[in-house]
């Protein structure tokens, strides 16, 4: 199983720290955090207010919904999203919080504005505040991976100065036996790399090299972290992104629910996704001999996921 990872050595000795995250993340696609800088306390804070926010009438949530925004913000409902070649809704509801952007900043034209729950108190300074404390950390992993990969460390800093990164507030709320599927079904997540608080509680699973499904189980004082595929597609795979799932085990879909708080960070929606030039030759050569725009890459998956 992939390792956890004390950010301490990121301090005191980078490169041996970006050695040994690249190294779980060639193998596995995922590794665990430990002594990361996010403030615990306020992802605690912002998690209770999605649980009360949860707890509300269908009708309250409903307010919420903007079916034209295909899930980049505010309120999705319980099974929508679809894994991407699956035919079973996730067990699940969800809300998205996105960049705060510049008024007129030539990227609202594909970035939407928030949504903000008016019915509780500080929802949306504690909810930017998480999500830049979020952004922080992941594009420090990002200045890591550029280690490991051995290009220049602050390769992606203009690459994700405004991406379209989301915070996302999961509830898989408890269910009866009338609905098959996944709480969420198998699946790679799109963006670069995403940062999982909450991953401790039971029911992560990853595909691992043997093809067998693995029980992820972390501390709850970790961050985990997956590549998504727009990194596997700019490293021609060197660094994977794997397959995983979320189960209910045993009786828990029904006597329990499940909350999680994953941050997908994203470069920006005209960055173009080109092989890493390092990462092909004779023996690995290019899986994607065309580029593509993240943006362009983003819509074609909301439409498999069936949220466009």
């Amino acid at each position: 199983m992939f390792k956890t990872l004390s950010f301490n050595l990121w301090k005191e000795n980078p490169t041996k720290f970006s050695a040994q995250l690249g190294d779980n993340f060639k193998k596995w696609g995922f590794c665990a955090i430990k002594d990361h800088p996010i403030n615990t306390s306020l992802i605690e804070e912002v998690l209770g207010m999605f649980k009360d926010f949860f707890s509300y009438p269908l009708e309250t949530k409903a307010k919420y919904y903007k079916k034209e925004l295909a899930g980049s913000r505010g309120y999705t409902p319980f099974r929508i999203e679809t894994p991407k070649d699956g035919s079973k809704p996730d067990l699940k509801e969800f809300w998205h919080i996105g960049r705060e952007l510049p008024e007129n900043h030539r990227y609202n034209q594909w970035m939407d504005n928030n949504l903000w729950v008016q019915e509780i108190d500080c929802f949306r300074s504690k909810t930017i505040d998480l999500f830049d404390e979020f952004n922080d950390f992941g594009n420090t992993l990002l200045k890591s991976i550029s280690i490991y990969l051995d290009i220049d460390m602050n390769s992606f800093t203009k690459a994700t100065d405004y991406g379209n990164s989301i915070l996302r507030a999961i509830h898989y709320p408890k269910v009866n036996g009338t609905y098959l599927g996944e709480r969420a079904g198998a699946h790679e997540d799109i963006n670069l790399i995403t940062l999982l608080a909450n991953g401790h509680q039971p029911g992560l699973e990853i595909l691992n090299p043997q093809n067998k499904w693995v029980a992820v189980d972390s501390q709850s004082d970790t961050i985990i972290c997956n590549i998504g595929d727009m990194m596997q597609r700019f490293t021609n795979h060197k660094l994977k992104s794997t397959t995983h799932r979320v189960r209910a085990l045993g009786n828990e879909s029904i006597s329990k629910s499940r909350y999680s708080i994953p941050f997908f960070l994203h470069p920006n929606p005209d960055w173009v996704i080109k092989t890493l030039d390092n990462c092909i030759s004779k023996v690995t050569p290019n899986l994607y001999p065309d580029p593509i725009m993240a943006e362009d890459y983003l819509r074609e998956r909301l439409i498999e996921i069936n949220l466009a």
